[in-house]
């Protein structure tokens, strides 16, 4: 349907609105009467989004962005790491955005929106040009009264695990077969490709070791089909209450493999110490830049009083910390750059010992370990020829650092 009827479509909804006054109760106001809406014109909506969607991942983008104060009334896309607004796209006003958001979620989900102010969810969809089924991660939220809207295309295919370069004994420490307990942290800021990783290592064990593997994400991202392994998928607010729940039930569920979409508050963190203690394999990320930033974000996370038994346990069960950044290349593309902390025994003195900052130097100084710095691995990648010197200084954690190794 070309985007001109788009328009006519949302324009025919809103004039059969009453006006109001404040731009949040407009947004309530929409929520309220989307129901209603002819189920033909809702159809309309769900097929312009879809064809915006189907653009998006032609054009290579990571992100779209739709509605929202911060905007301007364009959609966005972000294509190789860099934000832009696309002028072939319909130009939405906020009332308009709001229609095509609210189209895409059922009543429950509205009404934690409205509740909550914001809302994740996953959203999927059949590509007939490419004869499969299409997912998306998605997050609405509030701007200045307005509503927004974020969606991540999700890769349809997972790179092998192979590709990352892993040293023989960091990846040991992943494998199943070699370790069979302990926590690893996937680590990076959002769209540092932690979730593209971390469905790497579960389909590295699904095709290789007869286990069962329990998902707990908000969203679930990457659907995994059953091969030499089981894998449940568990979406928090659909299948499970919270992280925390889904960690503490799972315990129950008979799991060799645990993975944790992300430890985002103190009690996903409790119980994922707990159920990694119990002789478990967990994975998990955090959005953190570095391996001893992690490790501290842990700590910090929880109350005073419980930092020391956490610090003590953290010490015990961490076995793998890998912290990632997706940096600019000289082809225009994105490269992955690499920390990994491998834990050993000085490590985890040092974590008891609340010693951390000794960690960076025990990294620097322990490649044939299989451990690397984030600016060993940046000086690897510029020496390379993959990325520039502005981009090797840009993504260093420690600027110093970085200029004293390229020296």
């Amino acid at each position: 349907m070309p985007y001109t009827n788009l328009k006519k479509i949302l324009v025919s909804i809103l004039s059969q609105l009453p006006e109001v006054i404040n731009r949040a109760d407009r947004i309530t106001q929409i929520v309220n009467n989307i129901e209603q809406v002819n189920s033909k014109y809702r159809i309309e909506i769900r097929n312009v989004l879809n064809k915006l969607l189907i653009s998006m991942i032609e054009r290579e983008a990571s992100d779209i962005e739709i509605g929202g104060f911060g905007t301007d009334n364009h959609i966005w896309l972000r294509v190789f790491g860099q934000k832009e607004r696309v002028k072939e796209f319909p130009q939405l006003t906020s009332d308009e955005a709001t229609i095509l958001i609210c189209n895409l979620l059922n009543n429950d989900q509205l009404k934690n929106l409205v509740d909550n102010k914001n809302l994740d969810f996953s959203y999927s969809f059949y590509y007939e040009r490419k004869k499969r089924e299409v997912r998306f991660r998605a997050c609405t939220y509030y701007d200045i009264d307005t509503l927004a809207m974020n969606i991540r295309a999700i890769n349809t295919v997972t790179r092998p695990i192979e590709s990352f370069c892993f040293h023989p004994d960091a990846f040991k420490v992943m494998n199943h077969k070699h370790q069979k307990f302990g926590l690893t942290l996937i680590t990076g800021i959002t769209g540092s490709g932690k979730s593209t990783t971390l469905d790497s290592i579960i389909d590295y064990h699904n095709n290789n070791f007869p286990v069962h593997i329990v998902i707990i994400a908000s969203p679930i991202e990457y659907v995994h089909i059953s091969n030499t392994a089981i894998i449940r998928h568990r979406e928090v607010g659909r299948d499970v209450l919270s992280f925390k729940d889904g960690v503490i039930e799972s315990m129950r569920q008979d799991p060799d493999i645990i993975v944790i979409g992300e430890m985002r508050d103190p009690e996903t963190i409790m119980a994922a110490l707990e159920v990694t203690d119990t002789g478990h394999k967990v994975f998990s990320t955090l959005h953190t830049s570095s391996a001893v930033e992690s490790i501290d974000r842990i700590v910090a996370e929880v109350h005073p009083n419980e930092q020391e038994r956490v610090r003590n346990r953290l010490a015990d069960v961490l076995v793998l910390v890998v912290s990632q950044k997706l940096v600019p290349s000289n082809d225009g593309r994105l490269v992955l750059a690499k920390e990994v902390l491998v834990v050993n025994s000085n490590v985890r003195a040092a974590i008891k010992n609340n010693n951390t900052s000794e960690i960076y130097m025990m990294i620097n100084q322990s490649a044939s370990s299989g451990m690397i710095t984030m600016e060993q691995d940046l000086k690897r990648l510029y020496l390379n020829k993959t990325i520039s010197l502005e981009n090797a200084m840009a993504y260093a954690n420690h600027k110093k650092r970085m200029q004293q190794i390229l020296a």
